[in-house]
């Protein structure tokens, strides 16, 4: 699984980072899942999604500050 880039995840309008914020939680639950039952082989992906979540609520929260400024 590979990370999102900070400038690809700009270029995106806020209802498709929304879209894809919420499709990185569900991973992110199915992944927790499967690691707590003992299916998940490469834990090294819950890291990365939980850095793409934070990656993108940064993003928002940054798009929302600077409406605020205007």
């Amino acid at each position: 699984m590979k990370k999102r880039s900070s400038k690809d995840l700009r270029e995106l309008h806020d209802e498709e980072l929304n879209a894809t914020l919420l499709e990185a939680k569900m991973t992110l639950t199915k992944l927790r899942f499967q690691h707590i039952v003992g299916q998940l082989h490469d834990t090294s992906h819950l890291s990365i999604i939980k850095k793409d979540i934070a990656r993108m609520n940064m993003i928002l929260h940054d798009r929302k500050l600077q409406l605020k400024l205007k």
